[in-house]
């Protein structure tokens, strides 16, 4: 099924990525340009000889180590860490919220509990169905009125319908039956009682000759958020190919684009289970307010799944690149890890901190969509950045070593090669021992 809302949204962003792709391939390296020599720094003045000493390890430094010091245990404690966080996941329910979501301080909202107090909750959603009779076998007005009446008693009996009211003849082809539900408009149950009518008019149809939808906006939510939910296996299996894809011709590994596929997927699940105990279980709702709970928005996962890819892919490169250059540049696979993954500490770490506070402040906003995802994206950032690049990532590679840059002789044949290390440019030719360049760098 096509769905024109995520078309739009995927057309937009990746027109955004576009731009700004080339605006970093043409404006910034002009920018760059004028800026010149002013972009070195100035030179560190050197301690006195006497003053010499081991430097410090820096705080990056000090979590790599610390991780990577029984790396197989922490590949182990993070792994089953994020499978207990996302084990509430098994109980997501999708649908798009009414005004039982909004603040208890706005009038929609209190209108939808007074509503809900006195006649129940499924007044404020109730199904609409359409009958067309242009082929109905009644031969007579009053035939058909009886004819229409034994379609609203069967539809009135379905499980799940509290009050069926009386068919109203619209023209002479169609007639409008209101149907009121006996639960709210995101339950799970109003969308069984959906598919339970439209299940019958098969049936109704050879009987009768008379044709139904069930419509109204209802059943309109009911229909997106199934569309939506069958669209996520897709975009599913679309991110995880292209994370596979592209980190295997970037880095010519097995191991790394496997290792940073599943470490997305366990940041993924985690932070559905976090969106489940918070806005379905109530968890912590106090704390950041949460006027409802039920059901979240239906588009909560393909944007979670889509804008967390984008920010963990960009700090697997960060991490694994600069362990990758100091192994392809000739070290060992190990000690790349010590000393690559600290070089990318600061950078994942500043990165992760901004994205997280950005979305953080929309967590604040009384908006029953904004504040979901928001949360689910702050949750997923930090998980990813911290617990997946910045941990399991680093010890996955000290763990396998130099298995982990194994690429099968097959592929290495068929897959392009992305120099982005630059082991394929020519050396410098060395200086002679006598030549002022070389005097100055001894001195």
């Amino acid at each position: 099924m096509s769905a024109p809302l995520l078309t739009a949204m995927g057309l937009a962003g990746a027109g955004g990525v576009a731009i700004a792709a080339l605006v970093a391939l043409t404006l910034l390296p002009a920018l760059l340009g004028f800026a010149g020599d002013r972009l070195k720094p100035k030179p560190k003045k050197a301690p006195p000889l006497g003053d010499q000493a081991e430097p410090k390890p820096t705080l990056g430094a000090r979590c790599v180590r610390a991780v990577t010091r029984v790396p197989a245990l922490t590949v182990v404690l993070v792994t089953a860490g994020l499978l207990v966080a996302a084990w509430p996941a098994r109980d997501l329910q999708l649908a798009l919220p009414d005004n039982g979501s909004a603040p208890e301080s706005t009038t929609q909202r209190q209108t939808y509990d007074t509503i809900t107090e006195e006649f129940g909750p499924g007044l404020n959603g109730p199904l609409l169905i359409l009958m067309n009779t242009s082929d109905a076998k009644a031969t007579s007005a009053k035939e058909l009125t009886a004819e229409l009446n034994t379609v609203r008693q069967d539809l009135a009996d379905t499980e799940g319908v509290a009050l069926a009211s009386a068919a109203r003849q619209l023209d002479s082809e169609h007639a409008l039956l209101t149907m009121v539900p006996t639960t709210s408009s995101g339950d799970e149950a109003t969308s069984d009682l959906v598919k339970a009518l439209r299940d019958k008019e098969s049936s109704i149809r050879s009987e009768t000759g008379i044709s139904l939808q069930a419509t109204g906006q209802t059943a309109v939510n009911v229909d997106v958020s199934q569309k939506l939910s069958d669209s996520l296996l897709t975009f599913a299996i679309v991110v995880v190919g292209l994370c596979l894809l592209i980190l295997l011709i970037v880095f010519r590994s097995l191991v790394v684009p496997v290792k940073a596929t599943v470490g997305f997927l366990l940041s993924v699940a985690a932070s559905f289970g976090a969106v489940v105990a918070v806005f379905q279980w109530g968890w912590a709702t106090d704390f950041i307010d949460v006027a409802k709970t039920g059901p979240v928005v239906s588009i909560l996962p393909i944007i979670l799944m889509a804008v967390l890819f984008g920010l963990a892919m960009d700090y697997e490169v960060f991490v694994v690149s600069s362990i990758h250059e100091g192994y392809a540049h000739g070290g060992d696979a190990r000690r790349a890890v010590l000393k690559g993954s600290p070089l990318a500490f600061r950078v994942v770490t500043a990165a992760a901190l901004i994205m997280v506070a950005v979305f953080a402040v929309f967590v604040t906003m009384q908006d029953a969509i904004v504040k979901p995802i928001a949360f689910a994206l702050a949750f997923g950032v930090l998980i990813d950045a911290f617990l997946i690049r910045m941990t399991f990532v680093p010890a996955v590679l000290m763990w396998v070593g130099q298995a982990g840059w194994w690429l099968p002789p097959r592929l290495q044949k068929v897959l392009p090669n992305v120099d982005i290390e630059g082991r394929d440019l020519p050396k410098p030719p060395a200086q002679p021992s006598g030549t002022p360049s070389a005097v100055s760098q001894r001195d």
